[in-house]
């Protein structure tokens, strides 16, 4: 289990926060319970099962929503 905490350039709104955790819950490998969009920060902190998922993969799901991921740091848990 690998623990990602992904800085984005800017987060605008609470419905945006919404929409990028409803996006990471979403993938496969994901710890739903984990997934937390920090609005003021601007930054998503969430587990994944790396055997299941690429940090790639989470940061092309936000990216497709319109949001550009600025630095991503992972850890193993």
């Amino acid at each position: 289990m690998q623990k990602a905490t992904i800085q984005l350039e800017t987060l605008t709104c609470p419905s945006c926060a919404q929409k990028i955790e409803g996006a990471a819950k979403s993938l496969n490998g994901v710890e739903k319970e984990s997934v937390q969009v920090l609005f003021n920060s601007s930054k998503v902190k969430l587990n994944f099962d790396d055997a299941q998922l690429s940090v790639s993969e989470i940061e092309k799901a936000i990216t497709a929503l319109g949001y550009d991921v600025k630095k991503v740091q992972v850890k193993t848990v």
